[in-house]
């Protein structure tokens, strides 16, 4: 399997707030080391081309991806120190749609939580990162079964206007849409990841172009709480083409796994064209943020049980901070998807 990586991800490690302590985010540049040396032996290692910006302005907010894009040269102009937070959000009795001048105020409009933050790499990684996602995007349109992205940082909780959950770019919709345009009559987000994808929900919510099935802990214990929960199902031309199976704490493979069954069969029933994995292996039972009890052996089943689906696919990498257990997690659902 053609693998999409970029050494530019290394220059992104951002601040979160964990609790009530700063501390360096659970995203580290090591989930990436420690992917490749599980797959360097078995899957053929390829350099992304440069990025469409094109398509990424398609699915995200002009004005958020220029904010990101000088966030970190504004805050150290406005002699602000260390990484770019908010400590100010645009809450239910505020006017959300108001675009404050001070770049303070700015980054608490552009972002939704304080587990995630800008410093001077991350717009440079963020691009990579989406480079990857078009490259193996591309790889798939142009013939292969199946490709992998090796993107960091992760994209599922970056919304047209919001980053967050270590999520800037959302790469998942950016694959979508680009197989969109390549002629694709529908496409399929399946989110695995343990948190819900609140971003790629939010960008197609009211379309019908794409179908957003997401398998996730309770929103109403796990983060991002405000979004995933069964009952959203879109709005508009998108009304029943979004499909959340929230998880209690705990699950196992085996509930998961039925509603795994359930995302698929409603994938089957949309007769999509092709399919955009968010791949997150947070599920597994020693995550240390997240509360699954998946094993390396479910992540074969569920590659297989996903490559059965017969679709050309592009998988994504999303979230998994059990970091020395996330390479071999990685290469177990690849080695489920397409066995040697």
């Amino acid at each position: 399997m053609k693998v999409f990586t970029d050494g530019r991800h290394a220059v992104h490690h951002a601040t979160e707030l964990d609790g009530s302590q700063l501390i360096p985010s659970w995203e580290t540049p090591r989930r990436v080391e420690f992917v490749e040396q599980a797959l360097r032996d078995d899957h053929e290692f390829v350099a992304p081309g440069p990025v469409d910006r094109g398509v990424i302005a398609s699915v995200h907010d002009a004005g958020y991806l220029d904010f990101l894009e000088h966030a970190h040269q504004r805050w150290v102009e406005a002699g602000e120190k260390g990484a770019v937070m908010a400590n100010c959000w645009p809450t239910r009795t505020m006017n959300a749609d108001h675009v404050p001048a001070s770049i303070r105020g700015q980054v608490g409009r552009y972002s939704f939580a304080a587990d995630c933050s800008v410093v001077e790499g991350t717009w440079e990684a963020a691009m990579a990162s989406a480079a990857i996602a078009q490259s193996a995007t591309d790889a798939v349109i142009d013939g292969e079964a199946v490709a992998f992205g090796l993107c960091r940082p992760p994209g599922h909780h970056a919304s047209a206007d919001q980053f967050g959950g270590y999520c800037y770019l959302n790469n998942a919709a950016i694959a979508a849409q680009q197989l969109l345009n390549a002629g694709s009559n529908r496409v399929t987000v399946l989110d695995v990841d343990y948190h819900h994808g609140n971003g790629t929900q939010d960008i197609f919510y009211n379309r019908s172009d794409v179908l957003y099935a997401s398998i996730h802990a309770d929103p109403t214990t796990d983060f991002p709480y405000y979004a995933g929960h069964a009952s959203e199902t879109g709005v508009g031309d998108g009304e029943g083409w979004n499909h959340n199976e929230p998880l209690g704490r705990g699950c196992g493979y085996a509930e998961w796994s039925a509603a795994l069954e359930r995302c698929l069969n409603r994938s089957g029933d949309a007769a999509s064209g092709a399919l955009v994995v968010s791949l997150g292996v947070d599920t597994f039972e020693d995550d240390p943020i997240s509360h699954f009890t998946l094993t390396e052996a479910n992540f074969v089943e569920m590659g297989a049980r996903i490559a059965a689906a017969d679709l050309p696919t592009v998988i994504l990498l999303e979230g998994g901070y059990a970091v020395e257990a996330l390479g071999t997690n990685v290469a177990a659902f690849l080695k489920g998807f397409a066995p040697s």
